[in-house]
Formats: structure tokens, C-alpha cells, sequence
């Protein structure tokens, strides 16, 4: 683990810290108050007010299930591209694509030059590190996803949009960062749609953050990682965020042919399955992980965000990373 840069930081965290991707499950409550202001029966103020009760729920009930580095749980947002465009300059909503499953989300168009105007995510993470003593993470969607995720009709092409979208998005860094988040995820789920690409989701990432103090994460998720491996090592962060379960950890076959250099979060937990694992099918995963990769480096978490569960499930599969990460210390 890069020990040395948290701890310069003011961050010291034990062996094997758990966190989580970012989304959790929003209680019923919120899930219709978001619906009752989209058909206009309710107020921004009242969906605002909703939305801090269910971050407050979250930062408790991991304070309560001992997570040592928390989340919001993104529940301000619904999709982690849409959620920006509609508060950066220069995007219009576009019609419902398909995410996955039956899950849509109104794909962003780009008409005009991009522009950060205001904070986006600052006033959330601010309020949800008031709650605990513990850190909390600072999370953002990548450029390279946010271009991939949307359509362009103004950049000339696709790693002009990219960059164009990264000086804008390390503005929201240097501003998380200046009200005192010291560890930030960025996702970029994208990374490895495109694999002859990934020269781009790099550069777009570097711009976003060379130079500032802060540890850095990115997330990527369900994709031919093979086709990126190991040139995926230069994304310009501390540590790699990875869904590993959910593929039967094939990753470490990767690992073993070419040396893994920075900090791996370990998806633990299967986040697309109602399944709750055993204590002992997460800790067997962890012990694949630990005869690959030396402990030091090692975080635990899900695969990937939890929204998809429900808050029961979401709870469960974080008591048991929380517990096998416990038992592995001692």
C-alpha cells in the first residue's frame, strides 16, 4: 500500500481496508421522493432534504459495520454520467439508452464547448465527512467515461472530447481537494470498451490529476481486462479498483505473467447477484488474491456499487467483506 502517501496525508489505515465502490441501495423513502420531484409533485428542497437523510443513514451504517473508508453512497445522483452532464456548460439530455439489465439512463449530448461552473459533488462530500471522523471519498466519473457515455457534436473527436472534459473535471479535484478530501475515486468503467484506446482514457486521467495532493483511485469494471493488461498499470493513480469476483478472479493469471505495481482494491462480493456469500467463499477469494499479490497492497471491497441491491442485501455483502477482512489481520 502506498502507506507512505496516506500517512503524509494524515490518513493511516490498518491492513486490508475495506471501502466500497461508491452507490448504495436508496431507501424507499428517497426512491419516491426522486420520483414525486420528476413528475413535479415535490420540491428540489425536499428532494435535497431526502437525499441527506439517506446519506446519513449510509455514513452511520458503515461507521456501524466498521468500513474504514467511507462513501456517500451517491445519493444525490441516479446515473454517474447523466449526474455531471447536467451541471457542466455544454451539455444537453438526450433521449433513454440501455445501461445493462433494465437499467436506462438519458445519454448526455455534447453541443458546445464544456465548462465547470460551479462545485457538482463538493457540497455532498462536505456534508457526509461532517458525519464521521473516518475519510470519506471524494467520488467523480472520469472523462474518458463521460465522453464514452455520451454523444459529441462539438470536439473534433473522441480524445479531443476526453480532454476537453478532463480540464474541466479536474476543476471538481481541485475542489473536493481544497475542502479537504484527501482520497478520491475517479471511475472509468469505460477504460476497456475500447482497448486501442486506453492511451486516451490515460491521458484524459493524467490530466486530471498530475500535480495534486491527493491518494487516487480508479474503478473499472466488467471488461476484457486482458486487453488492456498491463498497460492499464500507467493510469495515472495509486490504486486500481477492480471487479474481480464476478469473473472468478481470472485476473490473477495476469498478475502472475506481469507484476501488478500499485494498490488493488479486490471486488470480493459479486454486486450483481442476490446472493449473499458465505464468509468463507470471500475469505478463499482474498487468500487466492494474497498467494499473488504481497498484503500490503491489498483493499477490499465489492465489485462494484452496491445501488443494484437492495438495502438488506447491500448491508449483508458488506458485513461479510468486513468480517473476512477483519479475520485475515490477526
Amino acid at each position: 500500500m502506498s502507506r507512505e502517501k496516506l500517512q503524509k496525508l494524515g490518513i493511516d489505515l490498518p491492513l486490508f481496508p475495506t471501502t466500497s465502490v461508491g452507490s448504495f441501495p436508496k431507501p424507499d423513502y428517497l426512491v419516491k421522493a426522486r420520483g414525486d420531484f420528476l413528475k413535479g409533485k415535490t420540491s428540489q428542497e425536499a428532494l435535497d432534504e431526502n437525499s441527506r437523510q439517506a446519506t446519513e443513514f449510509w455514513i452511520r451504517k458503515q461507521e456501524e459495520l466498521g468500513v474504514d473508508v467511507l462513501v456517500d453512497g451517491e445519493m444525490y445522483r441516479g446515473d454517474m454520467v447523466a449526474y455531471f452532464a447536467e451541471h457542466l456548460r455544454g451539455f444537453e439530455p438526450g433521449g433513454l439508452v440501455r445501461s445493462y439489465g433494465n437499467r436506462y439512463y438519458h445519454k448526455p449530448i455534447i453541443t458546445a464547448e464544456v465548462r465547470w461552473e460551479a462545485p457538482i459533488t463538493v457540497g455532498w462530500w462536505k456534508y457526509a465527512q461532517s458525519l464521521t471522523a473516518k475519510p470519506v471519498k471524494g467520488m467523480l466519473t472520469g472523462p474518458y467515461t463521460v465522453m464514452d457515455w455520451s454523444f459529441n457534436e462539438f470536439y473534433p473527436d473522441r480524445r479531443a472530447t476526453c480532454l476537453a472534459l478532463a480540464k474541466e473535471i479536474r476543476r471538481e479535484v481541485e475542489a473536493l481537494i481544497e475542502a479537504g478530501a484527501k482520497i478520491i475515486q475517479i471511475d472509468e468503467p469505460a477504460t476497456s470498451v475500447r482497448p486501442e484506446e486506453l492511451p486516451v482514457a490515460i491521458d484524459g486521467l493524467r490530466a486530471v490529476t498530475e500535480g495534486l495532493s491527493a491518494y487516487f483511485i480508479t474503478h473499472i469494471c466488467y471488461g476484457a481486462f486482458e486487453l488492456i493488461y498491463p498497460g492499464m498499470l500507467e493510469m495515472p493513480v495509486d490504486n486500481l479498483d477492480l471487479e474481480m469476483s464476478n469473473s472468478g478472479l481470472d485476473m490473477l493469471e495476469l498478475f502472475k505473467r506481469h507484476r501488478f505495481t500499485k494498490d488493488l482494491s479486490v471486488g470480493v462480493v459479486d454486486v450483481h447477484s442476490h446472493v449473499v456469500e458465505e464468509d468463507s467463499v470471500v475469505e478463499n477469494r482474498l487468500r487466492q488474491v494474497l498467494e499473488v499479490l504481497p498484503q500490503e497492497i491489498v483493499w477490499v471491497d465489492p465489485d462494484c456499487g452496491l445501488k443494484t441491491r437492495s438495502v438488506e442485501e447491500a448491508i449483508a455483502k458488506m458485513q461479510v467483506l468486513v468480517r473476512v477482512a477483519r479475520l485475515l489481520r490477526i
